[in-house]
């Protein structure tokens, strides 16, 4: 639910639909639509991306591995599409890492 306030790519979400949000990118301020499909039981979410909601792709996964009662493993996996450039991936990347320690930061305050 605190989607706007790590991605880096959708900051700033807000619902628009049914399971559907609208973040702006923090680089360039175009829109961008999400929708999360998680899977409680194995606790991860796919990230459905796009600009037209009848065609967002699956782009983005978080999975979360519990490790102790008060700790827990965190990764996102993302997939290039192939218009992406190089340029375009390694900013992808980059923003991860950084998104990384904002979900953790987000943590620590629960």
């Amino acid at each position: 639910m605190a989607l706007g306030r790590w991605a880096l790519g959708a900051f700033d979400t807000r619902k628009v639909g049914e399971n559907l949000f609208r973040g702006r990118s923090l680089f360039d301020g175009k829109a961008i639509l999400v929708r999360p499909v998680g899977d409680p039981g194995k606790l991860l979410v796919d990230y459905h991306v796009g600009t037209n909601a009848a065609r967002l792709a699956p782009r983005i996964m978080a999975r979360v591995i519990p490790r102790t009662r008060r700790s827990c493993l965190v990764s996102l996996v993302a997939w290039r599409e192939p218009s992406m450039t190089d340029a375009r991936w390694e900013r992808l990347v980059a923003c991860h890492e950084t998104e990384i320690r904002l979900i953790q930061a987000l943590l620590a305050q629960t």
